[in-house]
């Protein structure tokens, strides 16, 4: 499943979504995540989306309900949960369709197994314990993902991305606009979009020639180096570097630089009035349709209407 299984749930009415605030109610990770969907709930009506807010204690004494969505939510400095209230919560969140969880969350989640090769978006900080309780799970270095029926987000200010995606992909782009005008939202980072400091927190002690490797991609957006030239300058073999690509960012290293010139240009797009051969030019495409291409397969709408939605009102 995908975003465009989770799109079909939208149909259902209403729609139901849970979420288990085991944190402080004024962490931004948890407001992030409930005010835009509080919002989006109260705009809709509760014929099309019933938002239902439990603490775990609560959702574990209840009985087992139905709903669309559940999200184990808590701040990345909040201790963990009692181990057997902790399996309640999750046994109950895992009979949605879709489930997950946010910022430590996450964490709790692949600590009681349940995301073994499951792609995962982990708070950067909570790294070092991922390390020793989640190695099964894939974490990866971007703002949220959404692997199959499960959702994970990193927390912080990226659950206002993080709900504003789901708010669009659930209920339409017009529902996603009315709530990022209410909040003052002008721009939501996609789920490609990566957390600035985790490849590095993670990666720069444990795998320093993979960090190395993608701080060479990072400052070669316009002229890319090649996975062999990679290789060679951080001192390993092509099959090495693979393999940890493989294995860390479960990419290949010509995928993965590739991605990041796209993001590059999404971002040269929407805040520069440089024409759009030029956005493709300074990211190393020397072929404007080899661009839009490219452009298109990742984020699913080319170069041109990426520009055009950023100056749509509410765009």
């Amino acid at each position: 499943m995908s975003f465009a299984n989770l799109s079909r749930i939208g149909l259902d009415k209403p729609l139901r979504v849970l979420l288990v605030n085991a944190g402080e109610a004024d962490a931004i990770t948890w407001a992030g995540l409930v005010q835009p969907l509080r919002l989006c709930a109260a705009a809709l009506g509760p014929q099309t989306l019933q938002l239902l807010v439990r603490t775990p204690a609560q959702l574990a004494a209840e009985a087992p309900g139905h709903w669309h969505v559940a999200l184990l939510v808590a701040d990345e400095t909040q201790a963990a949960l009692p181990a057997e209230l902790c399996r309640a919560v999750i046994e109950r969140c895992r009979s949605a369709p879709f489930w997950g969880g946010v910022g430590a969350g996450v964490l709790w989640l692949a600590d009681a197994g349940v995301m073994d090769g499951v792609r995962i978006a982990l708070p950067w900080a909570l790294y070092a314990d991922a390390e020793a309780k989640a190695e099964r799970a894939i974490l990866t270095p971007h703002l949220f993902e959404i692997d199959g029926p499960h959702l994970t987000c990193c927390g912080g200010a990226a659950s206002i991305d993080f709900a504003l995606t789901l708010i669009e992909t659930l209920f339409g782009a017009d529902a996603q606009a009315h709530v990022k005008e209410a909040l003052c939202i002008d721009h939501v980072r996609g789920k490609e979009e990566r957390q600035r400091v985790a490849l590095q927190a993670r990666f720069g002690v444990l795998q320093p020639k993979l960090s190395e490797a993608v701080t060479l991609m990072e400052a070669n957006i316009e002229e890319p180096l090649s996975t062999d030239d990679i290789a060679n300058l951080v001192g390993l073999s092509r099959r090495q570097l693979e393999r940890l690509f493989k294995q860390y960012l479960g990419s290949l290293p010509s995928r993965y630089y590739l991605e990041l010139r796209l993001q590059r240009a999404r971002q040269l797009l929407q805040g520069t009035h440089n024409s759009i051969v030029q956005v493709g030019l300074m990211c190393g495409f020397s072929s404007g349709s080899h661009f839009s291409t490219a452009f298109g397969a990742l984020f699913g709408h080319t170069p041109r209407e990426e520009r055009q939605r950023k100056l749509m009102p509410g765009g």
